[in-house]
């Protein structure tokens, strides 16, 4: 299936979470009317669409405060999907408890490690231990169980709507930019039409020679190619196995780009296109493409 955000109607699309979680919000700002299909893990959710359960997934892959998001970098690479799309979701946590609990009666506090991250500054301030979840809505979903008054979660608005739950602190996020960027995966490459402002994103490996990734790059220097991340992580348990993750502006049908892909490949040993797509209208506010 093409992936047209107009046009996707009752595609189902994967993601990984229970309902709520912030990844089920973008997915209903993206897709209105599509068929959310919750899953576990990223693993499971990345499974879903490769076996045809879903058309699409919708997969947060980094956030402005937290970072990456842990696992997904190293499991793009070998799920055999690529990349048709990007969104831009504004955070905004909740803290939520059973109806009737006051934040001065709370002792702990249940949720995703990224959302843990995202407000720590709160949670120290009131002096409220952290609990790791797999996600942030699993952790509503539990907290409304159990019913204890002194257990919490953070999460968002709409998981207090499913949950039950009340809103004991509205908005607590660190910082009021705290972004996550989201990437739409699907199982064919669906590239933007000529002259859309494009992301292209890829992974490589550099040849073990002095230098390397410096005349890796430099194509991409050379060659007027804006690069908008570049980042490192280990694979296969090694120390001196790294593999890079690169987004640019611009599509490998572009001459420019084409060049500094060809330098890119003769100083490394592995070149991957996890997907060219259309620029996210956010861009363009932050000063990019």
């Amino acid at each position: 299936m093409t992936y047209d955000p107009a046009r996707v109607g009752t595609a189902v699309v994967a993601y990984q979470g229970a309902p709520a979680a912030f990844s089920h919000q973008a997915l209903r700002e993206l897709f209105p009317q599509a068929r959310p299909l919750p899953c576990p893990t990223f693993d499971e959710a990345l499974s879903a669409i490769k076996d045809g359960r879903a058309d699409f997934g919708v997969i947060p892959i980094e956030n402005t405060l937290a970072g990456r998001v842990a696992d997904i970098h190293q499991l793009l690479p070998g799920a055999n999907l690529y990349i048709v799309g990007e969104y831009f979701l504004r955070i905004r946590h909740q803290l939520l408890a059973p109806r009737g609990a006051t934040l001065a009666g709370l002792k702990t506090v249940h949720s995703h490690q990224m959302a843990l991250a995202q407000c720590r500054k709160f949670w120290l301030e009131h002096h409220l231990t952290p609990v790791v979840h797999d996600d942030t809505a699993g952790a509503a979903r539990d907290v409304a169980a159990w019913g204890d008054p002194s257990v919490a979660a953070i999460a968002s608005s709409l998981a207090a709507d499913v949950y039950g739950l009340d809103t004991v602190a509205a908005n607590i996020e660190d910082a009021e930019h705290n972004t996550t960027r989201f990437i739409i995966l699907s199982r064919e490459r669906d590239d933007p039409a000529p002259g859309v402002p494009a992301i292209t994103t890829f992974v490589f490996r550099v040849r073990n020679v002095p230098a390397a990734l410096y005349k890796a790059m430099g194509g991409f220097a050379t060659n007027g190619i804006n690069m908008t991340k570049l980042e490192s992580y280990q694979i296969n348990g090694s120390f001196t196995a790294t593999q890079f993750y690169a987004d640019i502006e611009g599509h490998p049908d572009d001459r420019s780009v084409r060049l500094a892909f060809e330098e890119l490949a003769f100083f490394s040993t592995d070149v991957k296109i996890l997907g060219s797509y259309p620029a996210h209208p956010f861009r363009k506010r932050e000063g990019g493409v």
